[in-house]
């Protein structure tokens, strides 16, 4: 447009409107004062309009601004001066940088509105679409069956018991009292669900305080009805869903009724009814209040609140007692904070009124040794798959063992019949009373239980499974495993080779021990340890194969600090024996049977041996069928090469002569091919015989324990059955040699394989070794030392008169082989040795605890 058609300038007042909008323009766009020019550069500076700019001018400048849209959002809304068309406006375009960003209140508050509808009307559509639980299928519990290896039933358990359903009017008010009060102290104001109440747990837990749970009784309820179903995302909504509609839909009472009519207790028992009959024999609505705060407690956790214990370490009768007291003492407490109880009532139950229970129900039908062949299915079956005692106990499982019923009852014969030979708690109180007996058998093939003996039976109000029971130190049954790893991996003197069991070690009795330095051990006095043997008979040097045979325990005694003691644990855990139950110190007691495995883990040890270094699992169930379907993960454990075939025929070897001619001679009654080891313990506090053929592995154990003290610490035997001392080549070797008898009956005679020669001949003090006749007693034994006496000396009971018995194992006519003191048949029968006290100069003749692993307190020589 040409200079001279400018319209005149514009009154004041618009010249400012026009610069204000030029003002708000990028930089470059702006106009000139009285003229429509632009700068110099894009990025140069804006000249500012005069105050009587042109309306003319103002258009100009607000078309170029308009021209300059699309070079970015917010430069655009605010060149245009019209708004923003998105429909959400975020991030904002009237913000510059970081202020984008930042939401506006309309903003939030839409969002927050939106969340919100989406929130209750996803929650009504979920409440409409789920169903409310029912009482009476929620509190059925199946039956589980138990089978035996052949097939036929064994034991149907659980269920029955369970099924009946009781109104409110039948549970005591003190029990929905207690109840509330542990487990949701709002329950009859919330509406199924407490948020503060989920906030407290997550906090407490988070800051480290106890742990409790957020769920309220409506939710525990509903979780009982879905109690066998996957723990995924779906359940804990349609749970969530199913709470939140009773809470809104149904009366308090009903809900409190379902929840104690459905929630487990423990001993089996689904509901209140089931829980009062189990433990008080009584029915629901004449439970006291004491009892009712039992009740409410064992719901915190039956496998850890059940006095009568549970599954896994953590859960025997002792520490489960002691987690029932205190529940049961803080529910009662809680009763008093939450305003159920009156003070006044609650000063009335003392420490001292801890409700005693009635004997468990679900002893009924488990006589004899089915309970702890149940308990050990069970525990087998909750471990493969992960179920816990809850899901277990509401039923439904068809298990099928490996126990085979003719050798469980066989084993069952083989202890009764000689416990009722020898063993008299009327007559001989002080010692006869309290004594167990545990035993387990495994197939050497694969692994799987055979039998097993529990103890007296859970009728007989004995409930410890004495075949599966830890803490009994198994004596020189470990010999073995120290032979095995110097046979694998050699000693320090062999450089690393293997040696062979014709390797001699000084025997003598009181012999100084050295560590791997060759320096002496020390006792707790500082002077030279001298191992003890059971006798003071002087051996000078012997082979290793004799040492096993007699029992000796100095030469194990130095091996094992020669091989090394982790070693030995290698090897011992290799064939299936628990690191927990190993030993932890590096003394020299560790040779000689300071470990405690259970029974069941021995005699599938030693059944590695038996099938030439193959190792096996332990199994009891063979198959699981779960409401129809079979389950998986029940196949039978792969078999692992444990040690070198070599190894494992030469250790039988070495415990084919310990039968046929040293401490285990009462097992050669047997009349087939057998291999075994003898044990016994200081102060006769535990007795052991673990022997095998090609086809079965048996263990036995005898022990001495009050099952109702508090620490079940062992007691000697010593006296037990009129007899001054108990071996392993003694009761536990009959009670093998009687059941293996009866359970290898019509199968064909098999010799184990040939064991190959192994390893270097190794002397461990490198002189010739001399023979017996030639040795001097040890110049290091200590002539102030009593001797211990020796089986010889022992008077046997045919020389005192006394009448043979049918099951003797006393009377034995015929002479048996020398043994480490050279006894000959009569009262020890090739017994292994029993114990004596402590070589240390510190001595003081009192018993320690079993299983101590002080060196020179424990000599176990079997």
């Amino acid at each position: 447009m040409s200079e001279h058609r400018r319209k005149p300038s514009q009154p004041q007042g618009g010249g400012r409107a026009a610069a204000r909008r030029a003002a708000q323009q990028r930089p470059g766009r702006g106009a000139t004062a009285g003229r429509d020019v632009p700068t110099a550069s894009p990025s140069g500076p804006y000249a500012e309009p005069p105050a009587q700019a042109s309306r003319a001018a103002a258009r100009r400048a607000a078309r170029r601004g308009t021209a300059g849209r699309g070079r970015g959002p917010g430069n655009a809304a605010r060149g245009s001066g019209r708004p923003d068309k998105r429909l959400i406006n975020y991030p904002r375009s009237d913000r510059d940088g970081w202020k984008r960003f930042v939401p506006s209140w309309k903003f939030v508050c839409g969002t927050a509105l939106g969340f919100f509808a989406v929130i209750v009307a996803g929650t009504g559509l979920g409440i409409a679409m789920v169903n409310t639980p029912d009482p009476n299928k929620a509190a059925q519990a199946q039956n589980n069956v138990f089978y035996w290896a052949d097939g036929s039933q064994m034991v149907a358990t659980g269920g029955s018991m369970n099924r009946q359903i009781v109104p409110i009017s039948s549970i005591p008010r003190s029990m929905r009292d207690a109840v509330i009060a542990a487990e949701n102290e709002s329950f009859d104001t919330d509406k199924g669900v407490d948020p503060m109440g989920i906030a407290r747990a997550v906090w407490n837990m988070a800051s480290g305080g106890s742990t409790q749970g957020g769920s309220t009784i409506t939710q525990q309820y509903v979780k009982n009805t879905y109690l066998d179903s996957e723990q995924t995302l779906k359940r804990k909504v349609t749970e969530l869903f199913i709470a939140i509609k009773l809470g809104v839909s149904e009366e308090k009472d009903t809900v409190l009724a379902g929840y104690l009519n459905t929630a487990y207790y423990g001993r089996d028992a689904y509901g209140i009814q089931a829980a009062a009959r189990a433990y008080f024999g009584k029915d629901s609505q004449e439970l006291n209040p004491a009892e009712c705060a039992f009740l409410a407690s064992v719901l915190k956790g039956p496998n850890l609140y059940n006095p009568d214990g549970g599954i896994g370490p953590a859960a025997t009768p002792a520490l489960n007692e002691d987690r029932a007291r205190k529940r049961w003492a803080w529910v009662l407490d809680r009763e008093v904070e939450v305003g159920r109880m009156d003070k006044a009532e609650r000063a009335k139950f003392k420490d001292a009124d801890f409700p005693p229970r009635v004997e468990s129900e679900q002893a009924r039908g488990m006589t004899g040794q089915i309970g702890y062949l149940v308990d050990t299915a069970k525990a087998y079956v909750m471990k493969t798959k992960g179920i816990n005692a809850e899901q277990m106990a509401r039923g439904g499982y068809r298990i099928k063992t490996t126990f085979q019923k003719p050798k469980v009852d066989a084993l069952a014969k083989a202890v009764e019949d000689t416990r009722n030979g020898f063993i008299d708690e009327k007559k001989r109180p002080d010692t006869d009373t309290f004594v167990q007996f545990g035993a387990a058998s495994v197939d050497v093939k694969t692994g799987a239980l055979v039998a097993l003996y529990g103890g007296p039976g859970w009728d007989h109000k004995y409930f410890s499974n004495n075949a599966n029971t830890s803490g009994v130190p198994v004596g020189s049954t470990w010999k073995p495993y120290v032979l095995a790893a110097a046979m694998e991996y050699g000693t320090q003197n062999s450089k690393g080779r293997g040696i062979s069991a014709d390797s001699k070690y000084q025997a003598n009795d009181l012999t100084v021990i050295n560590n791997r330095e060759g320096k002496p051990l020390r006792d707790a006095s500082g002077n030279p340890f001298k191992q003890k043997n059971e006798s003071p008979t002087a051996f000078g040097y012997v082979t290793l194969n004799e040492a096993m045979e007699k029992s000796i325990n100095v030469p194990f005694a130095q091996l094992v600090f020669d091989v090394g003691h982790d070693k030995v644990r290698e090897v011992a855990m290799s064939t299936g024996l628990l690191k927990e139950s190993l030993n932890p110190n590096n003394d020299a007691s560790f040779a000689l049977g300071t470990s405690t495995p259970s029974a069941i883990r021995m005699a599938d040890s030693y059944a590695t041996f038996a099938a030439s270094g193959m190792h096996h699992e332990p199994y009891s169930v063979i198959e699981v069928d779960k409401d129809g379907e079979k389950l998986p993960g029940f196949e039978p454990p792969k078999d692992q090469r444990a040690m070198d075939s070599a190894i494992a025929d030469n250790i039988t070897k070495v415990l084919r002569n310990v039968v046929e001619n040293g401490t285990g001679t009462k097992a050669k009654k047997l009349g087939r091919p057998a291999a075994g080891k003898t044990g016994t313990t200081d102060f006769n506090k535990s007795a052991w015989f673990v022997g095998y053929t090609p086809e079965l592995s048996t263990s036995v154990t005898l022990f001495r324990t009050d099952p109702n003290s508090a620490g079940k610490e062992l007691i000697s035997m010593n006296g037990v059955g009129d007899i001054p001392s108990i071996h392993g080549g003694d009761i536990p070797a009959a009670i093998w040699t009687e059941y293996m008898r009866e359970a290898l009956k019509g199968t064909p005679v098999k010799d184990f394989p040939e064991a190959e020669d192994i390893g270097v001949t190794a002397d461990a003090s490198g002189a010739p070794s001399p023979t017996p006749s030639a040795v001097a007693p040890s110049p290091s034994a200590s002539p102030s030392m009593q001797p211990s006496p020796t089986p010889s000396d022992r008077p046997s009971p045919s020389k005192s008169g006394k009448p043979c018995k049918p099951w003797e194992l006393y009377c034995d006519p015929e002479p048996t082989s020398s043994t480490s003191g050279g006894t000959t048949g009569g009262l020890i029968g090739g017994g292994d040795g029993g114990t004596s006290g402590s070589p240390s100069p510190t001595n003081t003749g009192k018993p320690g605890r079993p299983g101590s692993s002080t060196a020179g307190t424990f000599t176990a020589p079997e």
